[in-house]
């Protein structure tokens, strides 16, 4: 079924330059490259933000993360823990900038193990590292150890999603919040006999969320036993997370995954706010101009201010 009438128009000119093509391992290399170049060439932009920029090696992996502060000296700032998109496949840190600033915040972004080279838990080992190390370091970060959350986009929100999990389960260092933008939840979705007729045609389809899931988990997506630590929505108990902020559009293949996570923290008594954007696929609100993209940006910011600043 073509969904293109439902797009909002706004977002269309950018989905013209967009090539349909199904991931494959071969394909791996030269998409990170490429990924990764256009994330160091906007790094080189000057767009006025007052931030610097360290690397850390942590833990025994050992896990490399990117540190990104506003230069005015304070202590006691928000802290976020950023994960990168990319399908479980692709991405980096350098993909991570201009929260820092909006927030007067520091943004811990970790470059967490990717897929397939690296089957789940590394991911989150990665990430339940970098948590553990900001708490510890909280004070020499200028971070206030009680504000401190996470942040991420896709399948990045989802690894966010498994360590708020794995952190209210470990007794690890609490979380002030979760905000998860369109997050990979379900590897169920890849085996939904009832799919969603309108979602999944532009960006992540089916075969690519089918090619992530198998290749994080090392094994068929819906098998039986995957780890709610790798698929959130597996898990049974909801109850303790965080407050939550979750956006997502109406055509992503996400939509139903997210809804029904979003409800099921409601029920669980989690402090949840959702936004749902009509005609939006998955990626849009990276539209540098598109109406619908700067409401989402602007909406997910204005969330963390208000909870979490």
């Amino acid at each position: 079924m073509s969904t293109w009438h439902l797009v909002d128009p706004a977002l269309r000119p950018a989905l013209q330059s967009w090539t349909p093509s199904t991931l494959n391992a071969e394909m791996l290399p030269a998409l990170r490259e490429q990924r990764q170049q256009a994330a160091l060439d906007a790094m080189r932009v000057d767009d006025g933000l007052a931030l610097s920029m360290t690397e850390y090696f942590i833990g025994a992996q050992p896990v490399r993360v990117r540190v990104i502060t506003p230069n005015t000296p304070r202590a006691n700032r928000m802290g976020i823990l950023h994960f990168h998109g990319g399908g479980h496949l692709f991405g980096s840190p350098e993909q991570s900038r201009p929260t820092a600033a909006r927030h007067d915040c520091v943004v811990v972004s970790v470059d967490y193990r990717l897929s397939p080279e690296t089957h789940f838990p590394g991911s989150l080992d990665d990430g339940y590292a970098a948590l553990v190390w900001m708490a510890e370091h909280a004070e020499a970060l200028g971070i206030d150890r009680a504000n401190i959350g996470l942040m991420g986009d896709s399948a990045g929100a989802g690894v966010a999603a498994g360590l708020a999990l794995l952190a209210r389960d470990r007794n690890g260092p609490p979380l002030a919040f979760q905000n998860l933008m369109f997050p990979m939840l379900d590897d169920r979705t890849v085996t939904a006999r009832d799919a969603n007729p309108v979602t999944g045609e532009f960006i992540w389809t089916r075969e690519n969320n089918a090619f992530g899931w198998r290749a994080l988990l090392g094994c068929e997506p819906g098998s039986d036993g995957v780890s709610p630590y790798a698929a959130p929505a597996r898990a049974e108990n909801l109850a303790g997370l965080p407050p939550t902020w979750i956006g997502v559009g109406t055509l992503d293949l996400f939509v139903d995954e997210n809804i029904a996570y979003a409800q099921r923290l409601i029920r669980a008594g989690v402090r949840v706010e959702m936004n749902v954007w009509p005609g939006a696929y998955h990626g849009f609100s990276s539209d540098p101009q598109a109406d619908v993209a700067l409401r989402a940006r602007e909406t997910r910011q204005a969330w963390l201010a208000r909870v979490a600043g």
